[in-house]
């Protein structure tokens, strides 16, 4: 006789899998480090501003493994996310493609994360600073005088940014763009909204509040990032032939 009956695990899918563990693992493993003393993972593995000296390229790659330690919301809204829209993503784009999607989102919404801080860090160095002025350049001559309690680069290097929002913003992504008219139901409205609908309304909201400065401890142009560059996977995987409206995921 057949055995039916499937464990939780073994019906997601693999490369999903292996991403949710991953991120669990890294994050058990930054807070057991943290309160051990042994090693802060989120200094190091999280993404700083490029100009800041703790800054390496590798964490445009590893800071998507690394979530919040102050409380469970971060990641188990991604997680949730991931495990949600990813498996049935992986299905249809096959797992290696998957993979380099996610991965490719993710380091998207890192760059476009330290294009926004190239462009706003003197806007929240003077919101960062009490006194007369809020010239930037006269802030900047009293931290290298030494008249601040804190450096340049000490400034630079708390501009920190760590999360797998980035790449699971482009899996909402491409969820909408190969199956825009499934209706999803999202709290708190009480009908379906076509998928497309929902990540155009997405977008519109992290647009809005990465331009307001509105909700500033989320890394909003990060989310954008990673949603751009998953525009661009899917409109070339369609126009190569990959993705076609005959394999009925439209």
């Amino acid at each position: 006789m057949q055995n039916n009956n499937r464990s939780f695990l073994s019906s997601i899918m693999p490369v999903t899998k292996h991403l949710l563990i991953i991120n669990l693992i890294v994050w058990l493993a930054t807070i057991a480090f943290g309160r051990a003393g042994i090693i802060d993972l989120e200094r190091y593995l999280g993404l700083h501003f490029w100009l800041g000296s703790e800054f390496n390229p590798i964490q445009l790659f590893t800071s998507m493994f690394m979530h919040d330690t102050h409380g469970f919301t971060h990641i188990f809204f991604n997680m949730f996310s991931l495990w949600m829209f990813g498996s049935l993503l992986e299905k249809v784009l096959g797992s290696k493609r998957y993979l380099f999607y996610y991965i490719t989102c993710g380091l998207g919404a890192a760059l476009i994360q330290e294009l926004a801080w190239q462009f706003t860090w003197q806007d929240i160095l003077a919101s960062s600073v009490t006194g007369p002025t809020h010239n930037v350049q006269e802030i900047i001559n009293a931290i290298n005088s030494g008249h601040a309690a804190f450096t340049m680069d000490e400034f630079y290097n708390d501009l920190l940014m760590v999360g797998a929002s980035g790449a699971v913003f482009g899996i909402l992504l491409a969820f909408g763009m190969l199956f825009p008219n499934l209706p999803m139901y999202i709290i708190p409205f009480p009908f379906p909204i076509k998928a497309k609908w929902m990540v155009i309304g997405y977008g519109v909201i992290e647009l809005f509040f990465g331009i307001s400065g509105a909700m500033s401890g989320v890394a909003h142009f990060a989310h954008l990032g990673g949603m751009l560059a998953g525009i661009f996977l899917i409109l070339y995987w369609k126009h190569d032939g990959t993705l076609t409206r005959g394999n009925g995921y439209y």
